[in-house]
């Protein structure tokens, strides 16, 4: 096998190991475009010029194919952390809710101050729409 046969695999090589350690799915067409090149320098040696635009070809066109693959089968975390796991659940109003005022709640034994479009009267259940700062916007349950 010529030599840069080897120096196209060892280069493969290395991209992929990069790629191991990286989440990111980019250097994966690096591995591919490296391979490709050292296939063609199995019957051409010494044309060192149509390798590397082996090289590049493969690489720039495998790479949207890889970073749509790469979004396949990514998946964003399902679990919410902090107050962003608060917004869709049930609080229940300790002190009266007025429109201008304000009010509070409490929701799994924290006490928030709340505000709402309405006025809500003590011990009503309520849903948390949405949190700003330390205050939570939320609504009268049906």
């Amino acid at each position: 096998m010529p030599t840069m046969f080897w120096i196209w695999m060892a280069a493969a090589v290395v991209f992929l190991i990069i790629e191991l350690m990286t989440p990111t799915m980019i250097f994966i067409c690096f591995v591919v475009g490296a391979a490709g090149a050292g296939v063609y320098a199995i019957g051409e040696p010494e044309s060192y010029y149509w390798q590397m635009g082996i090289f590049i070809l493969l690489s720039v066109v495998l790479l949207p194919f890889t970073r749509l693959a790469a979004k396949k089968i990514s998946k964003p975390s399902p679990e919410l952390s902090n107050v962003d796991r608060m917004i869709g659940q049930t609080a229940i109003v300790t002190e009266p809710i007025d429109p201008d005022l304000g009010g509070k709640v409490r929701f799994e034994g924290e006490i928030w101050v709340a505000r709402a479009e309405e006025a809500i009267p003590a011990q009503t259940k309520v849903r948390i729409v949405s949190i700003a700062g330390t205050k939570v916007m939320v609504e009268k349950l049906s």
